[in-house]
């Protein structure tokens, strides 16, 4: 923790306003005064976590006071907190990683989020937006492509006017660093178009047709994850997605094991699953742990997008079964 007067200092430094995250102020659609407040409840939790962490940076004090906060919205503070740390951590130029250090220790059970908050670091810090992908090196192997991720989101959410409206391909990432970003990006999609259905397809649709099925994954992780919409919501998406709904489904998947692994349940991510996966979020989940299993390292294609293939084409699968079963049943 830092001497009193300093920590005021730095904390007052990198304060960010709550107003930042409200739709007025960064211009995002609404049709829905559910959706909008439960998407901005969701900007203030993080920006919770990230002040948080800003005062308080002993692993498990922070764990302490963040795990205070209501359950389903829980690991949006853990984000926020990862981001302070990060940003603490290229800022001091110290040798101590109070990253590293919240991640193997209380912050595990929250990896996911932890490694998306460093990539809202990354972001923020010029030094270190020149190339993102140097990064990586610091994370999980496996995970570590979430950090783009947290990029790509952190950039979609505050810049949407660039990423969204003109669809700009960042020119400082290459090869798989850039579908790393659009799936972080269309989890912004899901902010950006107020949880609305028929505007997100319309968004995602303006993109280049290889750029989608990494959109429509981040918009099934966000919907999944956050909320904010009605079963109709993510039926219609579903339908929208076409040939896509898979790689929604992966994000869904994705977003249930988060929360398992953070044993912070939400009905709103049991209700996605069950509409986009076919299954509850503990199947969804457990389909994301049975594909892990004998992935092949990293080549022409990371592990992880080994790994998001097979979710994908295993969640396929179930539901051709299901289906089949369903259609024999009524003969």
């Amino acid at each position: 923790m830092f001497r009193p007067g300093f920590e005021s200092v730095l904390a007052r430094l990198l304060r960010i306003d709550s107003e930042e995250v409200s739709f007025d102020r960064r211009g995002f659609y609404s049709n829905s005064s559910h959706a909008q407040a439960c998407l901005e409840t969701v900007g203030t939790v993080f920006l919770d976590g990230y002040h948080l962490a800003l005062r308080e940076t002993r692993p498990n004090q922070l764990a302490k006071l963040l795990e205070s906060v209501e359950e389903s919205c829980r690991g949006f503070a853990f984000e926020g907190a990862a981001m302070a740390l990060a940003l603490l951590d290229h800022t001091l130029f110290t040798r101590r990683s109070r990253w590293r250090q919240f991640l193997s220790g209380p912050g595990v059970v929250h990896q996911y989020m932890l490694h998306v908050g460093y990539g809202w670091a990354i972001a923020r810090l010029p030094w270190l937006r020149k190339n993102p992908s140097r990064q990586l090196s610091r994370c999980d192997p496996l995970l570590c492509w979430l950090v783009l991720d947290g990029y790509g989101f952190h950039q979609g959410y505050f810049d949407w006017p660039k990423y969204v409206s003109l669809r700009e391909v960042p020119s400082n990432l290459s090869g798989y660093a850039l579908r790393a970003f659009d799936q972080g990006l269309g989890r912004s999609l899901w902010f950006v178009a107020g949880a609305d259905a028929d505007k997100i397809v319309d968004l995602v649709a303006a993109y280049s047709k290889e750029r989608q099925p990494d959109l429509w994954s981040g918009v099934g992780l966000a919907s999944a994850y956050a909320g904010g919409a009605d079963c109709a919501v993510i039926k219609a998406l579903r339908q929208f997605a076409e040939r896509h709904q898979w790689c929604l489904a992966q994000g869904a998947a994705f977003a249930a094991k988060a929360r398992q692994l953070a044993k912070i349940p939400a009905d709103h991510t049991a209700m996605a699953c069950e509409v986009l996966c076919g299954m509850s979020p503990d199947s969804a989940a457990a389909v994301t742990d049975e594909c892990l299993a004998g992935l092949p390292n990293d080549g022409i294609q990371p592990a992880y997008e080994c790994w998001r293939q097979r979710i994908q084409s295993r969640m396929a699968a179930e539901n051709f079964t299901i289906e089949r079963r369903q259609v024999f049943s009524t003969h």
